[in-house]
């Protein structure tokens, strides 16, 4: 069986682990010091000033809106851009939050937003934010899209979940952003078996963010936050420990993931070159008509997994399943015609994203695939 995704969580990070779980006094399991650790050791890895680990990447996607509206830069009825071509809680929390989605189309060199369908859709929608998606870790292209975004005065979140270490001109996808989203579920770049991580350079958000993820108390905000608040609504430090301050939720993860987490940081630079370097294996080994277009010299892609589009998608699908190799839809294909937003929206159809919808399909690329593995996928596509 050729996987889509193999864990990269291996024995020596269990016997780690084990060791760490054996300390006497047992260590604390649910959320943190290790979190903590972690979260400065993503960041740092990263680029950004902060990042706050939560216990999944959509869960990343739902408080990064979430905070927007708490603080009072969105607001219910506001219309946010969202591509077609997507994970289900890119759009979700959109609706969740009464906030308006309006889809993008993608288009067929990068598969991220097509500019001009964007730059349309800005001008017949008063567009508040963007939910940017890096599809499958290819890279957007990040200047034209920043440049839109600030021209009208548009908030860009990155959903960076399947794009982690993907660069555009150098810089890393998830620092173009107001903030931006990763995950660490199974079978991505580095795995806390469940979780996620939001990042942000600022200060505001972060406090938001944090309050958000444990109920809206205090008790992780910075210290002169916490007493500011304390002050404006007369709470005392023994009332304050079960005071809320905004609606939260408890979308915390543990310690002990987050320990499994220093050790998958320490190996994800390495898992990156891989996923890079598989990547540029199909790019080299595949003919076929339509592949991922890769123009600007300073990109890096850190492959989540291989998409293609091709007229004969059925049979090489079910050729490949028959020869154990994995194989998945090219995501969602297009939100416009999923039935969570037909059934309150109606069918939208999206020219290159109903095209992906008809033709696209994904295959495996992780760290453990070798080249054997990538020829025997190549010559049952190229067969076709």
């Amino acid at each position: 069986m050729i996987s889509l995704a193999e864990n990269t969580i291996d024995n020596n990070d269990i016997n780690s682990l084990i060791n760490w779980l054996s300390q006497t006094p047992t260590p604390r399991l649910t959320k943190g010091p290790i979190t903590k650790k972690l979260e400065e050791k993503f960041a740092n890895w990263l680029g950004s000033r902060y990042a706050i680990f939560v216990n999944s990447g959509s869960s990343a996607n739902l408080l990064m809106l979430y905070a927007l509206i708490e603080l009072g830069k969105l607001n219910k009825g506001d219309k946010v851009a969202v591509p077609a071509l997507s994970w289900a809680t890119d759009l979700a929390p959109i609706i969740q939050l009464g906030l308006e989605p309006i889809l993008i189309d993608c288009n067929l060199e990068n598969l991220s937003i097509d500019i001009n369908h964007f730059n349309k859709m800005i001008k017949d929608n008063n567009i508040k934010a963007l939910m940017l998606v890096s599809v499958l870790g290819l890279v957007p292209n990040m200047s034209h899209i920043v440049d839109l975004c600030k021209k009208n005065n548009i908030i860009l979140l990155e959903d960076t979940c399947e794009s982690m270490g993907s660069k555009f001109n150098n810089k890393k996808l998830g620092t173009f952003g107001l903030m931006s989203s990763f995950s660490t579920y199974f079978g991505h770049h580095i795995s806390t078996i469940e979780g996620g991580f939001i990042c942000t350079n600022n200060n505001v958000i972060k406090n938001m963010l944090v309050s958000l993820r444990s109920h809206g108390w205090d008790r992780d905000l910075d210290k002169n936050v916490q007493k500011n608040l304390q002050n404006k609504w007369k709470i005392d430090e023994f009332n304050s420990l079960y005071t809320f301050y905004t609606a939260g939720f408890n979308v915390r993860s543990t310690d002990l993931q987050a320990y499994i987490g220093l050790g998958q940081l320490d190996k994800l630079n390495k898992i990156c070159v891989q996923r890079n370097e598989n990547f540029k294996t199909y790019m080299k080994l595949l003919k076929v008509d339509w592949k991922p277009e890769v123009k600007l010299l300073n990109n890096y892609i850190s492959n989540f997994a291989f998409p293609l589009l091709h007229p004969n998608k059925d049979k090489i699908v079910n050729e490949l399943i028959n020869n154990d190799i994995e194989v998945r839809p090219l995501i969602c294909g297009s939100h416009g015609t999923q039935p969570m937003y037909k059934k309150r929206y109606g069918e939208l159809k999206l020219q290159n994203a109903t095209y992906v919808d008809e033709f696209g399909f994904y295959v495996p690329n992780h760290q453990n695939l070798t080249t054997d593995d990538i020829n025997k996928i190549c010559n049952i596509i190229n067969s076709y």
